[in-house]
């Protein structure tokens, strides 16, 4: 286990809170007036899903969960669960998709990435930096537009919404950055 200062808890970030493993969902650094600052983190309990919330003093040290990471093939989904199968031993684990949160927006079938595993149990996953998704839908660009300010919204084949530039068509394949959802090219 490392730690860390309470101040640089991010959202998806897998802490032990009080002997119990937690998924970091939501942080609001608070500096009230003169008083000391504070981060309240909202969180969910990995075991049970049950949410909190919880203050720490921005002097905190909070203790992060040492996560194995496995390389896993992405199978299908199936109700609300994602299945994935390991690369070597070809044994097959499944995450629910709210583990997975927004990640689950940049998953296609047959991908490899990493599986987070906290002892035996799969817990998360590690995107690439950027996925190739095709356009499904967007209405069509404006003739002589430039790609100046201009933006439309595109559904991807995941179900993702992104901005686009106006020469972006259905059926055409774009590059999207994993951590802010935005458009970065064609593929």
């Amino acid at each position: 286990m490392s730690s860390v200062a309470a101040t640089r808890l991010r959202k998806g970030n897998l802490i032990k809170h009080n002997n119990e493993l937690c998924r970091i969902v939501e942080t609001q650094h608070v500096t009230p007036g003169n008083l000391r600052g504070f981060v309240r983190a909202k969180m969910r309990k990995v075991k049970d899903g049950i949410m909190f919330e919880h203050r720490f003093r921005s002097e905190d040290m909070v203790e992060r969960a040492t996560l194995d990471e496995r390389e896993m093939q992405y199978l299908y989904k199936d109700d609300d669960d994602y299945y994935f199968m390991d690369t070597s031993s070809y044994e097959q684990v499944h995450i629910s998709s709210e583990a997975l949160g927004d990640s689950v927006n940049y998953l296609k079938p047959e991908m490899t990435i990493q599986v987070e595993f906290y002892g035996t149990e799969p817990v998360g996953i590690e995107l690439p930096q950027t996925v190739d998704l095709k356009v499904l839908d967007t209405v069509p660009g404006i003739k002589g537009a430039t790609a100046s300010a201009q933006v439309k919204p595109a559904t991807l084949e995941t179900g993702l919404v992104v901005q686009v530039p106006p020469f972006v068509n259905p059926g055409d394949s774009i590059r999207v950055n994993t951590e802010t959802g935005e458009y970065l090219s064609r593929a």
